[in-house]
């Protein structure tokens, strides 16, 4: 059985294709973000400029013009049948105590941008260092806690916008 992908252009524009029929495109890659195309005997040059593989939302240049794409491979497809969600995680805006301990080290204040994964400040519990980091891309809105400020489980310790 062939697989089949759908594709929503611009969140308008929707097109399915067979893998038979992505197999059969004549492209050829020239950079490591680059492509040129040919289709009914037309040239396209195409830029993958935004890739979001794991998500499979791609930012596409073809000859000047922009377009946002989203893919749905065959178990995409087969949750959304199911009304079901793969992708419905809340944003977390709340950075709270895991435990009660002692704070160490601040990293971060007011208005700094973070990236996922940047350390935000150190959690002394049960003497072991704890290192908080950030759960996602973000900015700072606002740190509630010092350097050897003591804090109860669920305390918050830092609000990010």
């Amino acid at each position: 059985m062939d697989k089949i992908y759908k594709v929503k252009v611009n969140d308008s524009l929707e097109f399915e294709f067979s893998e038979e029929e992505i197999k059969a495109l004549d492209t050829q890659k020239t950079s490591d973000k680059n492509y040129h195309l040919l289709k009914d005997n037309r040239s396209f040059t195409a830029e993958i400029f935004k890739p979001d593989f794991l998500n499979r939302n791609y930012e596409i240049k073809i000859n000047s013009n922009i377009y946002s794409v989203k893919i749905n491979n065959d178990l995409d497809q087969l949750i959304d049948e199911m009304g079901l969600s793969l992708g419905s995680s809340q944003q977390i805006n709340d950075i709270k105590a895991p435990m009660p301990g002692l704070i160490l080290e601040v990293n971060v204040k007011e208005g700094d941008e973070v990236k996922e994964g940047d350390y935000l400040l150190v959690l002394e519990a049960m003497k072991m260092e704890n290192t908080l980091t950030a759960p996602r891309d973000g900015v700072v809105k606002s740190v509630t806690v010092t350097k050897s400020e003591t804090v109860e489980k669920n305390q918050l310790l830092i609000e990010m916008e």
